[in-house]
């Protein structure tokens, strides 16, 4: 596994719902800089913020974020 990154599909989910990331960073309570860190895989989020993100798609963490070995 290369480091303590993860691969996700908020870019791809964001649009999907239309929102930007300062929306959706509103929606989980972060900033729109710890949102767009999260969404370039240069901060993992805590266990909580991925099921808030999760649930704010309506999806399952595992549709949200991948480990490197599992893409």
């Amino acid at each position: 596994m290369s480091g303590h990154r993860l691969h996700n599909t908020l870019k791809v989910q964001r649009a999907m719902h239309d929102l930007t990331q300062a929306e959706l960073a509103e929606r989980i309570g972060v900033t729109r800089k710890s949102m767009n860190a999260i969404e370039r895989g240069h901060f993992v989020p805590s266990t909580v913020l991925a099921l808030r993100l999760a649930g704010v798609f309506g999806v399952t963490v595992e549709t949200l974020f991948q480990l490197p070995d599992e893409v």
